[in-house]
């Protein structure tokens, strides 16, 4: 190896350390403890003549309870409902907690039994007590409830084909609401006539309340018509299980809107991305255009800007980009970003270094926050796999473990959606 090899070996070196500090501060700007506690201080929790209901759920409801104990009344009832991974880092203190870990992003058993809990808990509320909702992302599939006449068989079912169609967040949620009865403002119908007050923690790009989680606690984003279209346009209508099919193409049920809650927004993927700015030590530009949509369009952006970037540029994206999947290889949206941005980057003529990560430590059914690539991964890959063919088959995960640009966080115990990072050298 020359000099010259060696210098842009420790140059790359140097600028994947930096990309994982800036991505491990931006999860850390997230931390929903803290952001609960900040939020407190001027918008406590509603003190009530009756109970205080809690109900936590999301990847971020263990961190958001153990600080919501510091200031609840000891006679609170708290139910928390998170995914299986945050749930192995309960604390000590959680005697009073009923816990449920369930599965995400796919609904299973303890989801389902989650929800029949939080729904029993509401019905019981009466006009003098009082129902704390702590709220964050992954609630749509952690908190199954499904409408009559629909099986949590076909809800999975749905959600399968959801997150294979490549359709964004907010139709997703839009599907999922008309399919539940705590999504699309549930809660508040459940828990009337007990005011709620809802302290969210936004995992969707805008932070429109009625996408996270599926907006238990506001107005659905639309009715069964409207889930309707959406699914026939991607072309999943044939696709679905009939009950929800019946269940869709029915009338839709006249019912008084309740009382609207009080939603508190206490942290998002922005604030993080502001912590990466603020706090890098040196300039970085938070590009306007949030990625979302298609991953191919967005790896195309993502190179573009590559192109044009000055020498020493940090650029940071925040995103949720959606994958149509063509085939039955592991991966997920922020690996088969990495992936794309590696196999496109040719054409970018300095040295590189690229991440892409989910916030909460998870991408798609791996073990994964992403990937981190540079310069060098695409020819490295080349070394053991063909990386063309993993990505037509949906393989990210397997072309990133080739080249070693796996991106491994662990559960964070939060979730602000996804972050992305490119250094030029």
């Amino acid at each position: 190896m020359t000099m010259g090899e060696g210098a842009a070996r420790a140059e790359i070196s140097g600028l994947r350390e930096e990309a994982r500090a800036l991505f491990a501060r931006a999860v850390q700007a997230a931390d929903p403890a803290l952001a609960l506690r900040r939020a407190l201080e001027t918008a406590p929790f509603p003190l009530a003549p009756g109970r205080q209901i809690v109900i936590a759920v999301g990847k971020a409801a263990v961190p958001m309870v153990a600080e919501a104990l510091r200031h609840l009344s000891p006679e609170a009832e708290v139910i928390l409902v998170t995914n299986y991974e945050n749930a192995a880092s309960l604390p000590d203190g959680f005697g009073r907690v009923q816990v449920f870990a369930s599965g995400h992003p796919v609904p299973d058993e303890n989801g389902l039994r989650a929800g029949q809990a939080v729904i029993t808990a509401l019905n019981g509320a009466g006009a003098d007590d009082r129902v704390i909702a702590l709220i964050s992302g992954g609630g749509s599939a952690l908190l199954p409830a499904p409408v009559e006449g629909v099986s949590l068989a076909d809800k999975a079912e749905v959600n399968r084909l959801l997150l294979a169609g490549g359709l964004d967040i907010t139709q997703m949620n839009l599907i999922r609401q008309n399919l539940s009865q705590l999504k699309g403002g549930g809660m508040l119908r459940l828990a009337a006539p007990a005011p709620v007050s809802a302290w969210i923690l936004s995992d969707v790009i805008g932070d429109d309340l009625r996408t996270i989680a599926s907006g238990p606690t506001v107005a659905p984003l639309g009715g069964r018509a409207a889930a309707g279209d959406i699914l026939r346009k991607a072309g999943l209508w044939e696709a679905l299980p009939a009950s929800v099919r019946a269940h869709l193409s029915a009338a839709e049920e006249e019912s008084p809107p309740p009382m609207a809650a009080l939603n508190l927004l206490i942290g998002s993927n922005r604030q993080s991305l502001e912590a990466i700015r603020d706090d890098a030590g040196h300039p970085v530009v938070i590009m306007d255009q949030p990625l979302t949509g298609d991953v191919g369009a967005a790896a195309e952006t993502i190179l573009a800007a590559a192109e044009q970037a000055a020498p020493g540029a940090c650029l940071i994206w925040g995103g949720e980009t959606t994958v149509t999947l063509r085939g039955d290889g592991k991966g997920g949206r922020n690996q088969e970003l990495a992936l794309r941005v590696a196999l496109g980057a040719t054409r970018i003529s300095r040295p590189w270094v690229f991440l892409s990560g989910g916030t909460d430590g998870r991408d798609g059914p791996t073990d994964a926050a992403g990937g981190l690539v540079d310069t060098g991964s695409a020819a490295r890959m080349r070394g053991s796999v063909d990386p063309e063919a993993l990505l037509a088959n949906n393989d990210s995960n397997k072309a990133l473990a080739a080249s070693g640009d796996l991106l491994i966080t662990g559960a964070s115990g939060t979730n602000v959606a996804d972050v992305q990072i490119l250094l030029i050298g």
